[in-house]
């Protein structure tokens, strides 16, 4: 079959059965090693495909009685073919209807390939790099294109050496080829995107022309910044999380009425193919095995680090005796576990044991079983008190982890040092904290906030004030975008930013700096008349209002993209 056609393989069990049985799936080119594509959980099904190269594949399907133990494998080898009917680059069409695949011949080994593609009257737009591998055609994702624009494509062939001969030296490549324009028409197709609409138009040369907007429990959809569709994801996620370089996302899937085995984590590519996917229930699996507590659920937050591993926000919960209440409470804490790249827990972070219980939280929010979207999977009980609501993690600079307590107000620093961290609490951030503010301003403190991460600076802290508590003390409150200066050493923090977004998000929110020293902040739920809606907003360092964008449905996030390949 040929390069990217999705085909869905099912594995079956013959004979009687006894207990859960739990499916997993690996693929390999032929003579390397095992990928986990989906771990142990209860899809007997994958739907698959690549575009890395053509050859011999082998898949393994693995079943395993969750009762007995007992497993039992099968493997089905199969051939991905070439693209390419001759020796002209050729484009087809992909599992997404507004993906593209440009496949080219084999280039020179050790030259690189990209694809250039643009709109007549628009930026260009470039893949990543690949290497050219001998004999091999080359092969790219082309998204991010409007539908019914015309667009001029190209591939560019580049070629350099460099030898280190005492001091570095800069080295800039050279072009070997590039071959002639193409040009295509995008075909119509019917957009999943709620009603959106400019308030505030860019009145100068944007940067980070995409705007890419998770929606609730529908995936994620890109646009242009007049509201044109680009691009979208499968819709079985219940949120995407963050982009990742190079052409994946990340995102979850949560369902708070059944068991742990249903909440997953998954990286999937710009067709819409799973590239890695677990669930909670494997992951507990692990934990235990390493002597650790279980988790319920993955929640709010996935980022793929540097180095391949996937860093993941869960939540576990316990049942503390006159903690938090009298007698036995149900209490929802948050686990952070870094997988690796075949989706092992390699090291994890327990909030039981590094954050004290007996501080409640801040507003007193408590859980209903099933849990829906406002609260993490929990079991134990049919309520709970939703001690620390955490909503994002970040791999900060210094190889640490920053994670953000929205129900204590807080943002944490925790030892992780590259994975050799013990996990303690290196400093809190936020009122009652261990830092000081410096600020004019009589409420500088966020409060509920989303999204903190710090700029690669590693001193310059960008987040979504949503400002609950404060909107709880002085009723008409608006919501903020912040920029703190945090210096580490003498626990102060310096309030640069604090631009008022003109409506109050209870809820959600994004904060990301843009690369012309702007800021983007998405107000994700902004209560309306006719029902909950989202506004993306780009301000300057003063807090001026440059653009101003509302989508008619709540978002979770919303990220600012110079394209659909380049992570924020």
């Amino acid at each position: 079959m040929p390069l990217g056609q999705a085909v869905t393989w099912t594995a079956t069990v013959s004979g009687a059965q006894a207990g859960t049985l739990a499916y997993r799936f690996r693929v390999r080119l032929a003579s390397e090693n095992f990928h986990t594509v989906v771990d142990y959980g209860p899809k007997s099904s994958l739907t698959w495909t690549t575009i890395d190269q053509e050859g011999a594949y082998e898949l393994e399907a693995s079943v395993r009685n969750i009762a007995t133990g007992e497993t039992a494998d099968t493997n089905s080898t199969f051939v991905l073919t070439s693209l390419l009917a001759g020796a002209s680059p050729v484009i087809t069409t992909s599992a997404n209807p507004l993906v593209y695949i440009y496949s080219a011949p084999p280039c020179s080994p050790g030259s690189r390939m990209r694809v250039e593609f643009q709109a007549f009257e628009g930026t260009a737009q470039y893949t990543p790099f690949r290497p050219c591998l001998a004999g091999l055609s080359m092969n790219f994702y082309l998204a991010g294109m409007r539908g019914g624009a015309q667009y001029s494509i190209r591939q560019v062939v580049e070629r350099g050496t460099s030898r280190n001969l005492g001091p570095v030296i800069v080295y800039t490549t050279r072009m070997t080829g590039a071959s002639p324009a193409v040009t295509i028409d995008t075909p119509a197709v019917s957009s999943p995107l709620p009603n959106t609409h400019v308030i505030t138009p860019m009145n100068s040369r944007a940067v980070e022309e995409i705007l890419l907007q998770s929606i609730f429990l529908r995936g994620a959809v890109a646009t242009d910044l007049s509201g044109n569709l680009l691009w979208y994801s499968p819709s079985d996620l219940t949120y995407l999380t963050s982009p990742v370089a190079g052409g994946t996302f990340l995102a979850l899937g949560e369902d708070g009425a059944k068991d742990a085995s249903y909440q997953f984590m998954r990286e999937f590519d710009l067709a819409g193919i799973t590239v890695a996917e677990t669930n909670a229930a494997r992951v507990t699996e692990q934990l235990l095995g390493m002597g650790l507590r279980y988790i319920t659920g993955f929640h709010h937050d996935a980022r793929k680090l540097p180095d391949g591993k996937y860093l993941v926000l869960a939540a576990s919960e316990r049942i503390l005796s006159d903690v938090q209440g009298a007698g036995p409470v149900d209490v929802i804490g948050d686990t952070i576990v870094v997988l690796d790249a075949n989706l092992n827990v390699l090291w994890a972070w327990d909030s039981f044991d590094h954050l004290n219980p007996y501080r409640l939280a801040i507003l007193g929010e408590t859980c209903t079983y099933p849990a829906g979207l406002q609260c993490p999977p929990f079991f134990l009980s049919k309520t709970a008190n939703d001690w620390l609501h955490g909503n994002a993690v970040q791999f900060t600079p210094d190889g640490n982890i920053l994670y953000s307590a929205r129900h204590q107000d807080w943002v944490v620093k925790i030892d992780y040092n590259n994975g050799a961290g013990t996990g303690g609490v290196l400093w809190r951030l936020g009122s009652g904290g261990d830092f000081t503010i410096q600020s004019t301003d009589p409420s500088p403190w966020f409060s509920h906030q989303h999204d903190p991460g710090f700029e690669r600076d590693g001193t310059s802290l960008v987040l979504y004030d949503n400002g609950n508590t404060r909107a709880a003390a002085k009723p008409g409150s608006t919501s903020r975008g912040q920029v703190l200066h945090i210096d580490e050493n003498g626990r102060t923090a310096t309030l640069l930013l604090n631009a008022d977004l003109g409506y109050y998000s209870a809820a959600v929110g994004a904060a990301q700096k843009l690369t012309n020293g702007d800021y983007h902040f998405d107000s994700g739920f902004i209560y309306g008349p006719s029902g909950t809606y989202a506004q993306s907003v780009e301000v300057d360092n003063t807090g001026q209002e440059r653009y101003r964008i509302e989508i008619g449905v709540s978002a979770y996030r919303s990220f600012r993209l110079r394209d659909l390949y380049t992570a924020p």
